[in-house]
């Protein structure tokens, strides 16, 4: 666990923990719809992953997607053009069973199975949460606490993001 506080300037000091665990994940398909993306875009007003969310729930996406594997929602980063900097693959989808071929104007990606490092978010309304715990992350890379492989990551949208104005998410992070 690495523990670090933030002071009133925003700068980072020593002493709000940052807890992460480490998980083995079998591998998984995810169907969805997809957007191509960078964290430079998603910090400004142009961000494209918030339209995505839109997109998914008004579209009804999720009752459109065959031989779902439960009934959690999954947020998959993808395809990495390189690290946190360049451009990556969103896909807002579900989790199917094995073979399941997506619908039109829907994408079907693989998780690599292997070690993932798991960050929680804070319990709060999910547009505060999931970007502060993804501060949370690049700051654990930062500090060299945390070896992304850049192939998948994702985050886990179960029974505890039910409400989304008092939400937590697992963040999976895939590692060398």
């Amino acid at each position: 666990m690495l523990v670090l506080m933030t002071t009133s300037g925003g700068q980072t000091a020593n002493a709000k923990e940052i807890p992460m665990r480490h998980k083995q994940v079998s591998p998984l398909t995810v169907v969805g719809i997809s957007v191509r993306t960078n964290n430079a875009r998603e910090a400004g007003p142009d961000g494209l992953i918030p339209k995505q969310w839109g997109r998914f729930y008004q579209g009804r996406i999720l009752e459109k997607i065959p031989h779902k594997d439960g009934t959690e929602i999954y947020a998959v980063y993808t395809d990495y053009a390189s690290d946190h900097n360049g451009e990556y693959t969103f896909v807002i989808g579900a989790m199917v069973k094995q073979g399941t071929t997506p619908p039109p104007g829907m994408v079907a990606v693989n998780i690599p199975g292997g070690s993932y490092a798991v960050v929680s978010s804070d319990r709060g309304p999910l547009p505060q949460v999931i970007p502060a715990a993804w501060q949370r992350v690049f700051q654990l890379e930062n500090d060299g606490t945390l070896h992304r492989a850049y192939k998948a990551d994702f985050e886990l949208y179960d029974q505890r993001s039910a409400n989304p104005g008092d939400a937590q998410v697992d963040i999976y992070l895939g590692v060398k």
